[in-house]
């Protein structure tokens, strides 16, 4: 019986497989947990017609929709065209200004075209050279939960990540974010939710926190005990 459930919709991080929520745990008799997965842009797609084509794959009315990463930027243009009860944001950003500095950089000069996307095609190669525990243990990871090495997805993931342009930040958004990200520097991020030591990755290594406290942020908007930072300048 789905009666009474609340529906939550979960987008993974950049050419990313739905597995990395695969610790995430939410009570079986509150939520019911559906998992989204990228699909190839058609051609030079842009990010609004993308963006509802995938709101179409959300079948409830007042659901939830969690992002991570630049699955963080999916689900608040998605958010447009939907109906939601509430929108998180995991390892993201909210508006332009949030963007790294090199990210801009890229977007007005136009250097994001020069990344060797293509590359992506050789993790397999990579996991069977890597030396040391540390490079060992990343090209696991690679292997593992990026399942997008399609260069055309690249190009365009790439592209509308680094030129994603929004001046203010969607009021409904509840950002999660953690204090040594490495992608989306935390000096950068206003009005988050702060994951102590939390990474970029850390919904893949840092699931016990989302798995204590997810349930409240979706049931009641905060936590118990706030966490917001403020704009480190």
């Amino acid at each position: 019986m789905e009666e009474g459930l609340t529906h939550v919709y979960l987008m993974p991080g950049m050419a990313a497989n739905p597995s990395i929520f695969e610790n995430i745990s939410l009570p079986a008799d509150r939520f019911k947990v559906y998992f989204l997965e990228w699909q190839m842009p058609e051609g030079d797609e842009s990010l609004d017609k993308y963006a509802r084509r995938m709101a179409k794959f959300v079948h409830h009315n007042n659901a939830v929709l969690i992002g991570v990463s630049f699955g963080g930027v999916i689900v608040q243009e998605m958010a447009k065209f939907l109906d939601l009860q509430r929108l998180i944001i995991i390892s993201s950003v909210k508006c332009t200004d949030e963007l790294p500095p090199r990210m801009k950089f890229a977007s007005k000069t136009g250097l994001f075209k020069l990344l060797p996307t293509g590359l992506l095609t050789f993790v397999d190669s990579f996991e069977k050279v890597a030396v040391g525990d540390f490079l060992k243990k990343r090209a696991k990871l690679y292997k593992q939960y990026i399942s997008i090495t399609d260069k055309q997805y690249l190009d365009w993931a790439v592209k509308n990540m680094v030129n994603w342009k929004r001046d203010k930040p969607d009021e409904r958004v509840i950002h999660i974010h953690g204090d040594k990200d490495e992608v989306f520097p935390i000096k950068n991020i206003r009005n988050a939710i702060i994951v102590k030591g939390g990474t970029h990755i850390m919904i893949i290594n840092r699931f016990r926190w989302f798995n204590e406290h997810l349930a409240e942020l979706i049931s009641s908007g905060k936590l118990k005990k706030k966490q917001k930072n403020k704009k480190i300048n």
